[in-house]
């Protein structure tokens, strides 16, 4: 589905909307989706990732309140950079799988279920893009997850080293696997997918392509191969401004084959 123009709160399910945030990029696709969860006669609501430090996007987010509660999924400044100013704006607690990023409230538990909003959300530590990335499993009678960046709407995300690890993301993507057929995928970027289970086999899919292209490239070019020339063969298909997150991609891949043995 289009996203509407910035600005606009657009309705996902019964007690899902989203607000997009004013900051498009290769990295970000359209921008950071900021979700806002209630149900519709709930008197308050959660907000899943503020976004950046946009005065105007965290105005609008604050306006749909009251806010209860903010839930993070990962650090990255496009997620986090103003949920300062929003926990200013609303006075609403901030909960993250990292203690650094909570406010006014104590670190999520995977597994742990967070009710607030009328919804019932239960946290799945999803480790991979992110040290600290999770998902939010929507249990009720329109299920969805939020998945953050583990899972994008378009495209495929990038586990980044050193803190994004790849063997942790093939972990979380058969997790994400395992969950029940049918559960919509609410992303961080991008459009919302209708099947986590079937997206989450797709990416474990091509992660063993890129793993298996990773091989060929140091093969044929000796195992002095460095992440860059990786790159440049692996990679050649993507647009070469994104070539720099690819570079840390490959370290990553790189760091997975020698955890697995089949590197020195």
């Amino acid at each position: 589905m289009e996203h509407p123009a910035y600005g606009a709160l657009r309705p996902v399910t019964r007690y899902a909307s989203v607000l997009l945030a004013q900051n498009p990029s290769p990295m970000t696709l359209e921008g950071t989706n900021t979700w806002v969860v209630r149900e519709p006669d709930s008197g308050d609501c959660v907000v899943i990732d503020p976004g950046p430090a946009d005065a105007e996007h965290l105005r609008l987010v604050a306006d749909h309140g009251p806010v209860s509660l903010v839930l993070l999924t990962h650090h990255h400044s496009d997620h986090t950079g103003g949920v300062a100013r929003f926990a200013e704006l609303t006075g609403a607690p901030v909960r993250a799988l990292d203690p650094a990023l909570c406010r006014g409230a104590e670190a999520l538990r995977d597994g742990e279920i967070v009710k607030a909003g009328g919804v019932q959300l239960r946290v799945i530590a999803t480790a991979g893009h992110t040290a600290d990335s999770v998902c939010f499993v929507a249990e009720h009678d329109e299920p969805a997850v939020f998945t953050g960046d583990s899972v994008l709407g378009r495209g495929t995300t990038v586990v980044a080293h050193p803190d994004g690890h790849l063997g942790s993301y093939l972990k979380s993507l058969r997790l994400l696997a395992e969950l029940p057929t049918g559960l919509r995928v609410l992303p961080g970027h991008g459009p919302e997918l209708p099947d986590v289970r079937a997206i989450a086999a797709a990416y474990l899919e091509h992660r063993g392509q890129r793993l298996d292209q990773v091989r060929a490239a140091i093969r044929e070019q000796g195992p002095n191969t460095t992440p860059r020339q990786v790159v440049e063969v692996v990679y050649v298909d993507v647009d070469r401004s994104v070539w720099p997150a690819a570079e840390l991609t490959v370290q990553a891949q790189l760091a997975y084959l020698r955890e697995q043995g089949e590197l020195s």
